[in-house]
C-alpha cells in the first residue's frame, strides 16, 4: 500500500462508500471468488467463480462485471496467519487490490478471511452436492463469507 492515497486502497471501514453495489474478492492464482452486495450493503451474495486467464482476459472480465452492476468498490479477502501475521499469500492478496483499484479507479479495501474457505467448504458439505458441485461452488462462497463478514463489521461499527 506504498504509493496509493489511503481513500483508495485502506483497511478502513470508511474507505468505500456507504451505498452502491460492492464486489466481494476471494482472490486466488487460479480461480477467483466474487460476490456482490445488495445496493444497501446488507446482504452479500455469491456471484461467479472466475478461472483465471491472462491478464489481458481478466482485465475483460472485470470490465463487464463493472458495467453490469456498477460496483462503487472492491472488499478483498486478506488472508492471514491464523497469528494475525501476513504472509506471502497476503502480500498476493493486497497486489491483486492494487492492480483492481488501477483497472477500475475504484476505492479497495481488505478484510481478514481466515476461514472463509473452511466455512464454505463446511456449509457445502451439508448441503447434498458432489465433490464436482462443491467445488464449483466454494471460491464464490467464500468470497460471500468475505464480503458478509465486513459489511456486518461496518454495521457493528456505525452502532
Amino acid at each position: 500500500m506504498t504509493d496509493q492515497p489511503l481513500s483508495a486502497l485502506s483497511d478502513e471501514d470508511d474507505a468505500l462508500p456507504a451505498r452502491g453495489y460492492l464486489l466481494g474478492i476471494d482472490y486466488g492464482t487460479v480461480r477467483v471468488g466474487i460476490s456482490v452486495s445488495d445496493v444497501f450493503q446488507n446482504l452479500a451474495s455469491p456471484l461467479h467463480n472466475y478461472q483465471r486467464v491472462s491478464r489481458a482476459a481478466d482485465e475483460q472480465f472485470f470490465r463487464k462485471l463493472l458495467k453490469e452492476y456498477q460496483a462503487v468498490g472492491f472488499v478483498v479477502g486478506l488472508p492471514l496467519h491464523m497469528n494475525g501475521d501476513e504472509g506471502e499469500k497476503a502480500k498476493e492478496a493486497r497486489n491483486y487490490g492494487k492492480w483492481l483499484h488501477s483497472l477500475t479507479k475504484l476505492p479497495v479495501t481488505f478484510q481478514d478471511e481466515r476461514l472463509s474457505s473452511v466455512q464454505a467448504e463446511l456449509l457445502l458439505h451439508s448441503v447434498s452436492l458432489t465433490h464436482k458441485q462443491r467445488k464449483s461452488r466454494v471460491d464464490k462462497l467464500a468470497a460471500q463469507i468475505v464480503l458478509q463478514t465486513w459489511l456486518n463489521r461496518r454495521a457493528n461499527a456505525q452502532k
